[in-house]
C-alpha cells in the first residue's frame, strides 16, 4: 500500500507541476482577468481549495511536534497548495516502510523541522513575487 501511495503522490506532484508550470508560462500568476476573478464560481473554488489547504494543514500540526516546523509548512502550503501537500505526503510516505500499514503512516509523528518544508515556503515566495506582473 505504501508503495502505491507513492507512486500516486509522485504523479500528483510531477501533475500539478506540470500545469502550473505550463499556466505560468502562458500569464503571470495575478494576471487573473476581473471578470475570471470575480466570477462566483471562481471565488467558490479559490475559498474551496483554501479550505482544503486548511484541512490537511491541521494533520500537518498532528504530525509535526515543532511549532516552527508547523508554521513554515503553512506558509509552504498556502503559496504552493497541492503541490506542497503532494510533497509533504511524500516525504511522509518515504519516511514509512514500505511494509508498513496505513496507521503508522497517518500516526507516526515527527521532530524538528527538516529540509523541505523551509524549501518549499522560499520557493513559494519566489513563486509569488514572480507572478506579479512586469516582472
Amino acid at each position: 500500500m505504501i508503495v502505491f501511495l507513492r507512486v500516486v503522490f509522485l504523479g500528483l506532484l510531477v501533475g500539478m507541476i506540470g500545469v502550473t508550470s505550463w499556466a505560468g508560462l502562458q500569464n503571470p500568476l495575478f494576471t487573473v482577468p476581473v471578470p475570471v476573478a470575480t466570477h462566483p464560481w471562481f471565488v467558490v473554488a479559490l475559498v474551496e481549495a483554501y479550505a482544503g489547504f486548511l484541512t490537511f494543514f491541521v494533520w500537518v500540526c498532528y504530525k509535526q511536534t515543532s511549532w516552527l516546523a508547523r508554521a513554515i509548512w503553512l506558509v509552504a502550503i498556502v503559496l504552493l497548495g497541492h503541490i506542497a501537500i503532494a510533497a509533504y505526503c511524500l516525504s511522509e510516505l518515504f519516511h514509512t516502510p514500505r511494509t508498513a500499514l496505513p496507521p503508522t503512516l497517518l500516526t507516526v509523528r515527527r521532530d524538528g523541522t527538516g529540509l523541505l518544508g523551509p524549501a518549499l515556503a522560499v520557493i513559494g515566495l519566489v513563486v509569488v513575487l514572480l507572478g506579479f506582473p512586469g516582472r
